[in-house]
């Protein structure tokens, strides 16, 4: 039977009311031409199922937005896909020339991933590890692992407008920052709504945020990340999202450093594969001397 907009919403509210209540195989795998890739992630880009078992269409077509809340958790659904492997290329625009990098990454969940850089041959062998809040790099030629914390997670990764803080990001959005609804508009020919949000205090690496999601899809389509001060820092524009079999997948996107030059890091996802099996012992410091 097809939930209405209001039924939708009002047994989610019901739903989030009683869990506050005390008390209360195979794998599939998807390669993704150059052409269906488009012009432009990180391992780290919203790759989830499409719940389609919600009614987010009727949700869409009702003239009142629904509660910013119920749209956060949506989209933090989302963005957790359990086992993941992708292959990826990040090309990073300087300020004088541009840079391709290729990569394979194994994931897992929200708090474990590795990633082997495969070209070209200057990165080739350097390895990342990441353990819930933890997180190691590997390079070849010193033939060390060396763990980044403190004031190195604000560094850019492999010279990009990415920063190991960023990829270190792995607190639901719903669980970091109170939200609201600003407004709707249109990204990528998709009808979004707006959603400011304040973080709820902690450690968070941003204190505020503006995002677009799809009204349909719940996936955010362009981003803007903001210091203490108001001040812009980082932005986010996805450029292609295609369907794999139950998920929509983002496969282009450029993440910007507005305060640094050049014009951004453009991600591109070349070839994908769900809920395979990973072994164990590959999310181990061991692995990166492998």
């Amino acid at each position: 039977m097809k939930k209405t907009a209001g039924s939708f919403l009002s047994s989610a509210r019901q739903e989030m009311a009683t869990s506050r209540r005390p008390g209360s195989a195979g794998g599939r795998s998807v390669r993704l031409s150059r052409k269906a890739v488009g012009s432009a992630i990180i391992a780290m880009l919203c790759i989830g199922p499409a719940w389609g078992s919600i009614s987010v269409i009727d949700a869409q077509s009702s003239s009142q937005a629904p509660a910013a809340d119920l749209i956060l958790e949506q989209v933090d659904r989302n963005a957790v896909a359990g086992n993941k492997v992708l292959v990826s290329e990040m090309t990073i625009h300087g300020r004088r020339d541009s840079r391709t990098i290729k990569s394979k990454s194994w994931i897992q969940a929200e708090d474990k991933s590795f990633t082997e850089y495969l070209e070209p041959p200057r990165e080739k062998g350097i390895k990342m590890l990441k353990l819930r809040d933890q997180l190691w790099t590997y390079s070849p030629d010193a033939d060390r692992a060396i763990s980044i914390s403190g004031h190195l997670l604000r560094q850019s990764v492999m010279g990009s407008d990415l920063s190991y803080e960023d990829m270190m990001e792995d607190r639901k959005l719903r669980e970091a920052y109170e939200a609201r609804v600003s407004g709707e508009e249109e990204v990528l020919d998709r009808r979004c709504w707006v959603l400011d949000l304040v973080s709820k205090g902690g450690d968070v690496a941003y204190q505020s945020r503006k995002i677009w999601v799809d009204k349909e899809r719940f996936t955010v389509l362009k981003e803007e990340r903001y210091a203490k001060s108001g001040r812009l820092l980082k932005t986010l524009e996805v450029k292609s999202v295609s369907r794999v079999e139950d998920r929509w997948v983002v496969t282009a996107a450029v993440f910007k450093d507005v305060l640094k030059q050049g014009e951004g890091t453009e991600f591109k996802v070349l070839s994908i594969e769900f809920d395979l099996p990973i072994p164990a012992e590959l999310f181990t410091k061991a692995s990166l001397r492998k």
